[in-house]
């Protein structure tokens, strides 16, 4: 199934230049004052168990800013005679390590294929950074990431000395620089669009693998999360972008649910939350559907307002929108449908309420969230306490569902959708002249998906 679904994929994006890396570099200097210093340092590396460590992934500002992945890296911008250089300080070439851990561009390699003027091995941290710190009046940077760069910035802004008395020199003050880098990022390239295409393209066909496995009461969640992430991989991507979550039954009713070993019943419907990542960039994709493939009346019931209102929430992801548009759209029309149902019995306006309305014992989620390098990736959403307004290359989840868990002490279920959780959700380019949904390729209608689940062959 892998090698004919694979087949589908079109070619691998071009990765982001250093060209574009550079043009990114120079507009966040242009922010900078000359006396300021700004570090980006890398995630730290973390421990499974004993010598077994987590895979690795970088901070997403450093890898935005440099296309850097490798752990035990940090990058610095400072200000030589009014030129602003770039220095990344790296792992040095160790054979030994490297026959153990695999190969390292070292320094040579960080100045010849990355988008740096100069390279420092990291052991060498210490003393190369403090002299940037001490030259310093204001330093960009983000604590609690590198516990020694802390220590650096916190040592230099504390220290009182003969020279600093009498040159009036050292950093005075510490800036987080991530929400200027955050607005940077909130606008997508096209060479960002690309990765994050691929990265959608991929999720989808790996939630059409998942739905022509089927479920009934052949298959597990573990079975249909593996055959999600096999794919992923498959595919080329790093896998996941974030925890896959795959829940039949009353599970589908839980929001975060994470166990993913109960077996799927015939009948239930499964709800599938699973993206991949590609370069850093991520997919963000769910899907809900019956585990024998046909949608009893009540799932049907259910599933359309959900979708109905998935469709107008993309209706409203359009340029000069405020953020909170597609959300409001999305509760109205799932409103709509459950007072239509009897579910809810009060007024439209009632039901809205978000203290008092009935909407939220069903609906009690956001519609949407930035993405990017970050599944719920940076920026502000009230900037100045108003919704931001939607430009073109923002991007965006669209997700509403509704979830009757009869298991919920809170609500009165009612029986005939007991236990049916629904969320559909897609990522969405704000498109000069209207939404653009990345992941359109995976099958959403009730009729698309009744024709594919449990067709393996």
């Amino acid at each position: 199934m892998f090698a004919e679904m694979f087949a589908q994929l079109g070619a691998m994006p071009n990765p982001i230049s250093n060209d574009e890396y550079l043009a990114r570099q120079n507009k966040l200097c242009q922010t900078l004052d000359d006396n300021d210093l700004l570090i980006l340092c890398s995630s730290p590396v973390t421990i499974h168990s004993n010598d077994v460590h987590h895979p690795y992934r970088t901070q997403s500002n450093l890898l935005y800013m440099t296309g850097w992945i490798e752990p035990d890296a940090v990058f610095c911008f400072t200000n030589n005679d009014g030129d602003w250089e770039s220095h990344l300080f790296v792992q040095p070439k160790d054979t030994l390590k490297e026959i153990w851990e695999g190969r390292r561009p070292g320094l040579e390699g960080a100045v010849a294929n990355w988008p740096i003027d100069f390279a420092h091995s990291i052991d060498d941290l210490e003393n190369v950074l403090s002299e940037m710190i001490a030259k310093s009046s204001r330093v960009m940077h983000r604590m609690g990431i590198m516990t020694k760069v802390d220590d650096l910035v916190v040592d230099a802004i504390k220290k009182q000395d003969r020279a600093r008395q009498r040159l009036g020199s050292g950093p005075i003050s510490v800036e987080d620089m991530s929400n200027r880098i955050a607005e940077m990022r909130l606008i997508k390239s096209d060479a960002e669009i690309a990765q994050m295409k691929f990265a959608s393209d991929v999720s989808s066909l790996a939630h059409i693998a998942a739905m022509r496995h089927g479920g009934g009461d052949s298959s597990t969640e573990n079975q249909l999360q593996s055959l999600i992430e096999g794919f992923f991989r498959y595919a080329g991507t790093s896998g996941w972008s974030y925890p896959s979550i795959v829940g039949s039954g009353e599970n589908a009713t839980i929001l975060h649910y994470k166990e993913n070993n109960s077996p799927c019943k015939d009948g239930d419907i499964v709800l599938i939350d699973a993206g991949a990542e590609f370069r850093g960039y991520a997919a963000d994709i769910t899907r809900s559907w019956p585990t024998n493939g046909i949608f009893t009346e009540p799932q049907k019931e259910l599933y359309q307002i959900v979708l109905d209102s998935q469709i107008a929430a993309i209706n409203e992801c359009v340029p000069g929108n405020p953020y909170t548009a597609p959300h409001e759209a999305a509760r109205r029309v799932l409103a709509e449908g459950l007072i239509r149902l009897g579910i809810i019995d009060q007024s439209l306006d009632d039901a809205l309420d978000l203290e008092n309305g009935q909407l939220k014992n069903w609906y009690m989620h956001n519609t949407s969230h930035w993405i990017g390098l970050d599944v719920h990736d940076v920026g502000v959403y009230l900037p100045n306490g108003e919704p931001r307004t939607l430009q073109p290359g923002m991007c965006l989840t669209i997700e509403p569902g509704l979830y009757f868990g009869a298991w919920r002490p809170d609500v009165d279920c009612p029986q005939r959708y007991s236990n049916i959780g629904i969320r559909i959700e897609d990522d969405v380019l704000i498109g000069e002249n209207g939404p653009i949904v990345l992941t359109e390729r995976c099958p959403k209608t009730i009729a698309e998906i009744e024709s594919i689940v449990g067709k393996s062959n």
